[in-house]
């Protein structure tokens, strides 16, 4: 297991590296650096590679849990809040460039098609969703929330759903990636219902009597 020094200052910004890479692929991409392109639309690539990568760090977040306990590796704990504020960050990034390059901040469009699209209505609540718990994200309202923080935070196991739903909307034709996402979040948050219902069963389990082994 590393060591907390070794966590913070080698683990963490290593970390933080590997999740600015879509960000700074896109930035490259704008200005046309490294001979990265944003293709012929542009605004498209952007709001895919932003809402793809945004979703991409939600899942991995809300694989923190299960795969600590499967791995019996407490220390990758460390990392959760660090993806989940950078799942919230792609996210807003992509709801940003939807709002001002492909909408160009006309508001009645805006505001009709977050009533009338369902896959933008989709992406839009859980964005709403996300604002509380990036909000909360810090040791000071954890402490303040206290028990109420865990229940807040609980909000993830909807959001990531929601967030997968609005990608398989978007997707017209080859919903491949979609259902991947659908699965692998399937899978986790099975294995999270498997592992609350068999603590729920080991409390109710009674205790031997003494004397028996």
């Amino acid at each position: 297991m590393p060591t907390t020094q070794a966590i913070r200052w080698i683990y963490k910004p290593l970390a933080h590296l590997l999740c600015l890479i879509p960000l700074l692929r896109l930035v490259a991409g704008s200005l046309g650096l490294a001979g990265v392109s944003l293709g012929a639309d542009p605004v498209a690539r952007l709001l895919h590679e932003l809402g793809e990568s945004g979703l991409r760090f939600l899942v991995i977040t809300l694989a923190i849990t299960p795969l600590r306990l499967m791995l019996g590796q407490p220390w990758l704990g460390h990392f959760r809040r660090m993806l989940g504020l950078y799942g919230f960050f792609y996210v807003l990034f992509h709801f940003i460039v939807w709002l001002t390059l492909d909408q160009g901040l006309y508001w009645p469009s805006i505001v009709k098609d977050i009533g009338k699209r369902p896959f933008i209505t989709i992406g839009f609540a859980a964005l709403l969703l996300l604002i509380p718990l990036a909000v909360t994200s810090t040791n000071g309202m954890m402490r303040r929330l206290g028990r109420r923080w865990q229940k807040l935070h609980r909000l993830i196991y909807v959001i990531v759903p929601l967030g997968v739903w609005h990608f398989y909307w978007l997707v017209k034709k080859d919903v491949t990636e979609p259902l991947v996402y659908a699965g692998i979040t399937a899978f986790l948050l099975g294995y999270r219902y498997w592992r609350a219902q068999k603590r729920k069963q080991s409390l109710r389990s009674p205790l031997p009597a003494s004397g028996e082994s």
